[in-house]
């Protein structure tokens, strides 16, 4: 049983996407969405840790929300997928359960 893990919240505000990250398990998804997309981008403070779940965890942000930040897709980790409200909308189906991490 997978489960998609939103976090919301920016990773240099709150420890949200660290705990997420910390408790995911092998086949999970994580969806960084609103300010949590900050946490995707390349050459941060949560890059490695985000960089060193990837293998094992499929990470995706919101392209709406990274463009109302003006955050560049090419700025963005290596692996992590962009979605649209349709892609969000699929993986919530894909996946057996959801987890709001606030």
């Amino acid at each position: 049983m997978s489960t998609l893990h939103t976090v919301n919240k920016s990773p240099f505000a709150t420890q949200s996407l660290l705990s997420c990250i910390n408790h995911v398990k092998d086949g999970d998804a994580i969806l960084l969405i609103e300010d949590g997309v900050y946490g995707a981008a390349a050459g941060t403070g949560v890059s490695d840790a985000v960089a060193g779940k990837a293998g094992s965890v499929k990470f995706y942000v919101l392209g709406p929300d990274l463009e109302a930040r003006g955050i560049p897709a090419t700025r963005l980790l290596e692996g992590v997928e962009v979605v649209d409200y349709a892609g969000f909308v699929g993986l919530a189906v894909e996946h057996d359960r959801a987890q709001a991490w606030l």
